[in-house]
């Protein structure tokens, strides 16, 4: 769930840039960044398997000045303001993502509409549905993302020597930043947080499942390598060779489709476009439940309710108004420009949660909130720094793109 979640079509479009700009050089990079992404969810399950304790219940028993009777901190207040400036914003862009596909595929509707339809079609499936109507949802989806977007990859037919070569570290000129966004963007971000509630959910308590968290992790993050790679070699094999360019952003899968039918036909190009649905699709219904998890367990933690209640409160009030949340003022910002500051918020708060959710792991898993068995390794804490490292190198280049340009 949390990998399908976190790979969206804007991780795709990236991928595939970075593939049809510099061939296979890359590929070590997605590899990397696969394993940095295991390092993160395995920290994240191991937290919440070891200790009984949510994440927002970790962050909350960070030392730092405390607000409302001592029930918020200063992680507390950060993740607050993310939720809402995210949710709102990610809403909006989740629900265009989804409808891109959708429009190109039955153009009898505008984009607009097929962006309201599929924010209210997640909707409804978290109000009405529950944890096992969603896992299945996802797994049917994961399965067409697969043999969409692997059966691309073999369609194209892979340069295996050359992609081979492409395992062993190199910088091609220009390539520095394509390369940390490689390793530190796709995979998720926020979703990432809310495994734990999902390990909950499932059933998956205590300290007994942490050998099966783990190789679930495993598995999840070597497809979604595999989904990685699979673009890249799209990039390379079909646009690099072809000195083909896309447009930035969900849009370039489009421009992506067109090439495809040209190459390959109709058909083709509607199985993309299927693909493209269900990656854009697992995305917003995997945000619209599981952040609404996170949300009603940091409401339970401002009202004093036990942190066990938020971790399941999925029928709570607060899980619905939040899902309402994702889903109804964020269409207004499909008939408008995106406000400016609204935006700036948005990606100052954005850049900095994977740096706040690697270092937070970091302090919470080397600490004696962790029974000793179960504290973090030397691999698990170079892991987890390089991957803290990472993502604030990338936090910068966000904020010095944001306020310079």
């Amino acid at each position: 769930m949390v990998a399908a979640t976190g790979v969206g079509a804007g991780d795709l479009v990236a991928t595939l840039i970075a593939g049809s700009r510099f061939g296979y050089a890359l590929l070590w990079a997605a590899v990397l960044g696969a394993v940095l992404k295991i390092a993160l969810a395995e920290g994240v399950g191991r937290w919440v398997l070891s200790s009984g304790r949510t994440i927002f219940d970790g962050w909350s028993s960070l030392p730092g000045a405390t607000l409302m009777g001592g029930r918020l901190n200063w992680a507390g207040v950060y993740f607050g303001l993310y939720v809402v400036v995210w949710g709102f914003v990610y809403g909006a862009a989740a629900m265009t993502a989804t409808a891109l596909p959708l429009a190109a595929l039955v153009p009898l509707l505008d984009l607009k509409t097929w962006g309201i339809l599929s924010g209210l079609a997640g909707l409804g499936m978290v109000w009405f549905g529950n944890y096992r109507l969603f896992e299945t949802v996802m797994t049917a989806l994961v399965g067409v993302m697969f043999v969409t977007v692997v059966g691309l990859a073999i369609i194209v037919t892979p340069d295996l020597p050359r992609l081979l070569t492409g395992m062993w570290p190199t910088l091609p000129p220009g390539s520095v930043f394509y390369t940390l966004g490689l390793m530190g963007g796709v995979g998720g971000t926020i979703t990432m947080a809310a495994y734990g509630y999902w390990l909950n959910a499932k059933g998956w308590r205590g300290p007994a499942w942490i050998g099966v968290m783990r190789i679930d992790n495993r598995i999840a993050y070597g497809v979604t390598g595999l989904f990685v790679v699979a673009m890249l070699i799209v990039g390379a094999e079909l646009l690099h060779a072809g000195g083909i360019a896309l447009a930035g952003g969900e849009r370039g899968l489009l421009d992506l489709d067109r090439v495809l039918r040209d190459r390959f036909g109709q058909l083709v190009s509607v199985m993309f476009l299927i693909g493209f649905w269900a990656t854009s699709f697992t995305s917003l219904l995997g945000v619209w439940q599981g952040v609404s998890l996170m949300f009603a367990d940091f409401t339970a933690h401002l009202a004093g309710r036990s942190a066990d209640e938020g971790a399941r409160g999925d029928r709570s009030p607060a899980f619905r108004a939040y899902v309402l949340w994702l889903t109804l003022p964020p269409m207004l910002l499909l008939f408008m420009d995106r406000p400016f500051g609204l935006i700036v918020a948005y990606g100052v708060l954005g850049s900095l949660f994977m740096p706040f959710l690697a270092g937070t792991l970091l302090w919470l898993l080397n600490s004696s909130r962790v029974p000793p068995e179960w504290r973090s390794g030397w691999v698990s804490n170079l892991l987890l720094g390089g991957a803290a490292v990472l993502f604030a190198i990338l936090a910068g280049r966000e904020l010095v793109g944001l306020f310079s340009g």
